[in-house]
């Protein structure tokens, strides 16, 4: 699906005569095309229409490629990540593909993105949005893609949150995996955030090379974003491996007071343990002793009553109970 939108507000869905056409005028209107799940006409139009290098070609073909930023003669291609929030804990990247030149912008992405869409409409509203500048069009889309994050990062942060109402209240298994399932995507977006921080320092260094300080100052805005994300991750980071820390001191309280209540038993058996073994022993002496009716029960009841009320007294004193 090809969708073609002009600085002057125009939206087609283009064939290869009309793309043809607007090349030919692009340095009077400039011109976006979005390319969404892209068959091998779009392909086609990409290698001979625009004269993309086969290089950039394939590593739209084949994906899977880290953010950054390759300079071609006339063009620059540039590999964005967009994170889409899943499900509890699950983040999956999405890969933005663009051919940026002066006087048009080329977006290929293999999945449905309703952010570029949402963008499409405010175009078509106001046409005026660009302000005739084909660079501020790149600009647009650019900024839409990475301020897509901030939200996900605030669901994030809200999960968080719950995570450790969750470990203060109870601490479960299922909650250490959803634990480890954040930290292994806040480590994967890090990384991310990472690489488009270097790609988008590298776009300002050659935006003031090519002297265009007006749009340098623009990309610097989107690196702020991109910066501040990058900050917020780190936090997120942080938070998780205290939540983490929690719950392991949480188990490992529970699992002292659980000792603590056995030990305790343990200790209070251990005396009447003694006293019925000692009193059991078949000796004569001991016979000859408790020969009167009863007493020998009496005797060895009264005893261990003693020593058990003896050990509580003693473990209350030393706040064990």
């Amino acid at each position: 699906m090809r969708t073609l939108i002009t600085t002057k507000g125009a939206y087609h869905e283009p064939n290869k005569r009309t793309l043809k056409n607007h090349l030919d005028v692009c340095h009077e209107e400039g011109f976006w095309l979005d390319i969404e799940s892209p068959d091998a006409e779009d392909f086609e139009i990409l290698e001979h229409t625009f004269n993309f290098h086969q290089l950039a070609i394939e590593d739209v073909r084949h994906g899977n490629q880290r953010p950054k930023l390759e300079e071609y003669r006339g063009y620059s291609f540039m590999v964005m990540s967009v994170a889409h929030w899943e499900g509890q804990g699950e983040i999956e990247f999405l890969e933005y593909d663009l051919f940026l030149s002066k006087d048009h912008l080329v977006t290929v992405h293999k999945f449905k993105e309703k952010h570029l869409a949402e963008l499409r409409e405010r175009w078509q509203k106001n046409p005026e949005l660009t302000r005739g500048n084909p660079q501020f069009l790149t600009y647009l889309v650019v900024d839409h893609l990475v301020d897509g994050l901030f939200p996900i990062l605030e669901r994030l942060d809200a999960v968080i949150d719950d995570l450790q109402d969750q470990i203060i209240e109870r601490a479960e298994p299922t909650t250490l995996h959803t634990i480890y399932e954040l930290k292994h995507s806040v480590t994967q977006l890090r990384q991310r955030l990472g690489n488009q921080r270097d790609l988008f320092q590298r776009l300002i260094s050659a935006s003031l090379e090519d002297q265009q300080q007006d749009m340098s100052i623009y990309y610097r805005d989107v690196y702020d974003h991109i910066i501040r994300q990058y900050e917020q991750v780190d936090s997120l980071r942080d938070l998780l491996t205290g939540a983490m820390d929690v719950y392991l001191s949480t188990v490992s309280n529970r699992l002292n007071q659980t000792m603590k209540a056995l030990t305790v038993i343990a200790s209070l058996f251990l005396p009447l343990s003694f006293l019925t073994g000692f009193y059991g022993m078949n000796f004569a002496y001991l016979t000859q002793v408790l020969e009167p009716p009863y007493i020998a029960f009496w005797i060895g009841l009264g005893t261990m009553v003693g020593a058990t009320a003896i050990q509580l007294y003693f473990f209350r004193r030393r706040g064990w109970i």
